[in-house]
């Protein structure tokens, strides 16, 4: 029997950011960063501790994933950037994770998950799942950029729904207030996304669905504010 690879998993779409290391299903190391701090200032430290932690030597990894988005613009590049250098500088295979199916994963099972992620100005990224007990995801719709009420109209009218991620937390007041008849859920917070990346990448590599790095790319959904005409930043 062939041994179960080593996954090293990169997560720098949300503000803290996390990283883990998982040999085949079971996670032996990870790390959560810190809002404060960029990504760019921490991620290759905090790479080298969780090696130094693990005992693991980055040439034994085997296969590398990285959340591709959507996410804060500067930490995806920060991300998807270290991951394509160590990927092809060691000639590994990569896996692109979508951030929204990892926030999912990370809220449990349920036939209906809403991943939310905040993407600025109040406003949230969001997509919906089914999430199965085998961990199984499955996108019911494609992701959105939605401004709160926005995001009612959309799925308001839903009688249940799992909400997941950091965005369903920012918008908690919203979602308890139009809840009354329903049967919603809050999924706890989840301070570590990056054991969820390797999870999902190891369903890539069981179905060949894995990438060279040079072929990561972002999943940004809308354009970054620099991109945004100046009416629209407003």
């Amino acid at each position: 029997m062939l041994p179960e690879p080593l996954i090293l998993a990169v997560e720098t779409a949300t503000l803290a950011g996390s990283i883990a290391i998982a040999r085949g299903e079971a996670v032996i190391g990870a790390l959560s960063g810190d809002p404060a701090v960029s990504h760019s200032n921490t991620l290759l430290a905090d790479l080298d501790r969780l090696l130094a932690d693990t005992g693991i030597k980055l040439p034994e990894i085997d296969l590398f994933a990285v959340a591709v988005g959507p996410g804060s613009f500067t930490g995806l590049r920060i991300g998807i950037a270290t991951v394509k250098a160590l990927a092809a500088t060691l000639a590994r295979p990569c896996a692109a994770i979508p951030t929204l199916k990892t926030i999912a994963l990370a809220g449990s099972a349920s036939d209906a998950s809403l991943a939310l992620l905040p993407a600025g100005r109040g406003e949230v990224f969001a997509q919906l799942f089914s999430v199965s007990n085998d961990s199984t995801v499955t996108a019911l719709d494609e992701p959105s950029h939605l401004a709160p009420q926005k995001l009612m109209d959309k799925y308001g009218s839903r009688k249940t729904l799992l909400w997941c991620g950091e965005g369903a937390i920012a918008q908690r007041e919203l979602i308890e207030n139009s809840s009354r008849g329903k049967q919603w859920r809050m999924a706890p917070k989840v301070e570590n996304l990056a054991r969820y990346v390797a999870t999902l990448a190891l369903a890539k590599l069981r179905n060949d669905q894995l990438v060279a790095a040079d072929a990561l790319q972002a999943i940004y959904v809308r354009p970054s504010d620099a991109e945004l005409p100046a009416k629209q930043k407003a």
